[in-house]
């Protein structure tokens, strides 16, 4: 897992650690210490740590103006025993939501497991998005199942097309655009 960088391509049009409205903004990562892990493996120094024991995030991207953020995750998403939705809510969400952030691009390609538990959290996220959205991109089957499994699926604009998504090869602007299209077919919009 130490191999596994979040993507880096973008750091030219935005880095969150220098973002005076992020929530990560001040937060250091070393380029050769590796501090945090995840189970007992280390994790690439990259990633930012919110305080969850099994999973780790890197804001790649946000525009306020049109109100979406790009975020990629690394690990277990573990609502069940850790509540991690909580930390992702509190600490990420409720800073970017009255920043007129409503549109959360989410990278799943690297959460490994998604254990579900109530749905508390993700209810109360959409209804502060009244016109916006949630998505997940590239997740592994088994985590869709999960989500699914848990009804979280009525959460988050998930599956089909969106989890082969080769975002990479996108500026973030191409990306939001494809998206909207995507998420406005879905949702009727």
């Amino acid at each position: 897992m130490h191999t596994i960088e979040p993507y880096y391509n973008w750091r030219h049009l935005y880095i969150a650690s220098e973002d005076p409205q992020s929530p990560m903004y001040g937060y250091f990562n070393s380029e050769v210490e590796f501090t945090d892990r995840i189970f007992n493996h280390v994790v690439h120094p990259q990633w930012d740590n919110i305080g969850c024991e099994t999973l780790v995030l890197k804001i790649l991207f946000v525009d306020y103006s049109a109100g979406y953020c790009v975020i990629e995750f690394l690990g277990e998403w573990n609502d069940a025993v850790h509540n991690d939705v909580m930390r992702v809510k509190r600490d990420i969400v409720d800073e970017m939501v009255p920043l007129g952030i409503d549109k959360f691009i989410l990278i799943g390609e690297n959460i490994l497991n998604f254990h579900a538990d109530i749905t508390d959290y993700y209810e109360e996220w959409l209804e502060e998005v009244p016109n916006g959205w949630m998505t997940f991109l590239n997740l592994r089957p088994h985590v869709v199942d999960e989500l699914n499994s848990y009804g979280l699926d009525q959460f988050f604009v998930l599956g089909g097309e969106l989890d082969q998504w080769n975002w990479r090869t996108k500026k973030p602007e191409q990306l939001y655009k494809k998206l909207t299209e995507v998420v406005g077919l879905r949702l009727g919009l």
